[in-house]
């Protein structure tokens, strides 16, 4: 009996660190991806974008932990995204201080095209796998981001 728990152990360990090597690999799938970007808009910038349109206006500070990057660091990409016209920095009615950040029309423009360079990329490189696969990639994905970012 302790042998057969211990081979299961064993097993279930083996599957985790193939699941590691896995998503090690998706670094190599993003990196394509982040090719694929328009050339004023590298993936700095372009996450801003996407976080300011997942989860609306905010705060240079909660931007900054939404990304995990360092204040700094999102500063330089804001300060990108808004020379080009692609968001707004408003005085924040709470605190005349701080600036909200907001996508404009421009900003959601850069979005679709990003977003549009991605569907293409996939497509291209799916392009052999059954809509099943890819529905089920999706389904599996999304349960891995919810459990692992409830585990913490």
């Amino acid at each position: 009996m302790q042998g057969t728990a211990q081979a299961r152990t064993t097993t279930a360990t083996a599957h985790y660190e193939e699941l590691a090597r896995q998503l090690t690999g998706i670094g190599a799938v993003k990196r394509d991806l982040a090719r694929t970007l328009p050339p004023h808009c590298p993936p700095g910038p372009a996450a801003v974008l996407t976080v300011l349109d997942r989860h609306g206006e905010m705060r240079l500070s909660r931007l900054s932990e939404l990304l995990a990057v360092d204040i700094s660091v999102t500063s330089r990409h804001v300060t990108h995204v808004a020379e080009r016209g692609w968001i707004a920095r408003d005085a924040d009615p709470g605190d005349g201080r701080c600036r909200i950040l907001r996508l404009t029309p421009a900003g959601r423009a850069v979005l679709a095209e990003i977003r549009a360079r991605h569907t293409a990329a996939l497509t291209r490189a799916l392009a052999d796998w059954p809509v099943q696969d890819v529905t089920a990639l999706n389904t599996l994905l999304a349960r891995l981001r919810t459990s692992f970012s409830n585990s913490f």
